[in-house]
């Protein structure tokens, strides 16, 4: 008698830094074309070894204007917005204003745990197996992989989900 099939997915928190890197040349673009923020300074820096975004304006609203646009091009490309994490606020030169945002592409292992945690609570014929970067999801039945998909997309996380390699 043949074993039924398993099946599995992975759960990763990859960013596509190739389409981060196009959504802040768009945002740039944008708000170097806006009317209210000509004269003014206005700096969106992607640094990707660092793992690090700045916005640099005249004041919060100039700088929460452009998180806005920026976040309106991330949209666009399906990039999460849970990517971005605050690190700090802070006067830089000339009056203005600086924000600095860490990038977000790895799930913590506080937060793999809780991942984890929830897909046992749901009681499924699933086993969940950290490996490192990501999470393998396996079991014999797609509805239980499909429910567990959408509980964990329900939660608050810190890290934004990618699903991959459904087989």
């Amino acid at each position: 008698m043949a074993k039924a099939k398993e099946h599995h997915f992975d759960i990763s928190a990859k960013l596509d830094m190739q389409e981060m890197k196009n959504a802040v040349i768009q945002a740039q673009k944008e708000v170097d074309n806006r009317y209210d923020f000509k004269g003014l300074k206005k700096e969106i820096d992607l640094n990707q070894s660092a793992k690090t975004l700045t916005l640099v304006s005249a004041s919060d609203n100039k700088v929460d204007a452009m998180k806005d646009i920026l976040i309106s091009k991330m949209n666009k490309r399906d990039i999460s917005i849970n990517s971005l994490e605050e690190l700090k606020a802070e006067d830089a030169s000339g009056g203005n204003r600086k924000f600095t945002y860490k990038i977000i592409d790895t799930i913590e292992k506080d937060e793999a745990k809780t991942i984890q945690t929830e897909i046992k609570k749901l009681k499924l014929k699933v086993t969940a197996v950290n490996q490192g970067e990501e999470i393998r999801v396996s079991g014999k039945n797609i509805d239980d992989l499909q429910t567990v998909m959408r509980h964990l997309k329900s939660l608050e996380l810190k890290a934004p989900l990618v699903f991959d390699n459904f087989r």
